[in-house]
């Protein structure tokens, strides 16, 4: 078959060994454009308040995630930040779009437009990293611009997003750096972490939204001896069922 080398017999077994170049050829091909899932984050507008609240933990926690998404799964994954505004046609090549700090969300008319049509043609987003009924509210107003016929719901823990890789049996609430070595766990009155979602018509998952955590900062922090392994392990095992279900479903 092209592309697989010769195999080389294990030692006492006959047994061929791969490597996953042989098996993924575009590995060996640098090129993004031949890369089968990039995490694409979103580019929105923060009218005025908090402009470039979409880079928070940007590039290190989309790159962090990605090294460990790479030992963790099957899946031909572009290794660098792949950041897309929500009005550029462009950004139905990347079916999984993520999105934090929503709570300071004011999208132009033209990103109401082409999130809407994003999702609509298949698309996919997670939103992560926004606290409190204050934020909830403007979030809830935003993507009411996006989906008005949709309604926002909770996602149980019966959904197989939750055991598509891993049997996750809780949410967990994943908190800040700075809240992580023994403090509070919540900011603002964001007290419960909540997983909600939005289905279309044929209940199509279309929106992930998890509120009153900040899954990002984990992955950032994946690596520092003083962020807690429950909060780093949740936010990795969440994240990789969230992105499996989306691109197999």
């Amino acid at each position: 078959m092209a592309g697989w080398r010769a195999a080389v017999p294990e030692a006492g077994q006959g047994r061929p060994i791969f490597t996953r170049e042989d098996v993924r050829p575009t590995l060996k091909n640098p090129s993004a454009n031949a890369r089968e899932f990039f995490f694409t984050r979103a580019i929105y507008n923060g009218g005025g308040r908090r402009w470039g609240a979409w880079a928070t933990d940007f590039p290190k926690a989309d790159r962090q995630f990605l090294t460990i998404l790479d030992r963790l799964v099957d899946m031909d994954a572009y290794e660098r930040e792949n950041a897309i505004q929500l009005d550029d046609p462009a950004i139905r090549r990347f079916p999984f779009l993520y999105a934090l700090e929503v709570g300071n969300m004011y999208m132009t008319e033209a990103e109401v437009t082409g999130l809407r049509a994003y999702l609509l043609a298949g698309g996919f987003l997670m939103i992560d990293d926004f606290w409190g009924t204050y934020e909830w509210q403007n979030f809830e107003a935003e993507i009411k611009r996006v989906l008005p016929e949709y309604q926002i719901v909770d996602l149980p823990l019966s959904h197989p997003i939750f055991n598509t890789v891993y049997n996750i049996k809780e949410v967990v609430q994943v908190p800040s750096i700075g809240n992580a070595q023994g403090g509070p766990t919540w900011e603002r009155d964001g007290y419960e972490a909540q997983v909600k979602a939005i289905f279309d018509e044929t209940g199509r998952l279309m929106v992930v939204i998890n509120w009153n955590t900040d899954i990002g900062d984990a992955w950032e922090w994946a690596e520092s001896p003083y962020y807690p392994l429950r909060y780093s392990t949740y936010a990795i095992e969440i994240t990789v069922n969230i992105i499996v279900y989306a691109m197999s479903h």
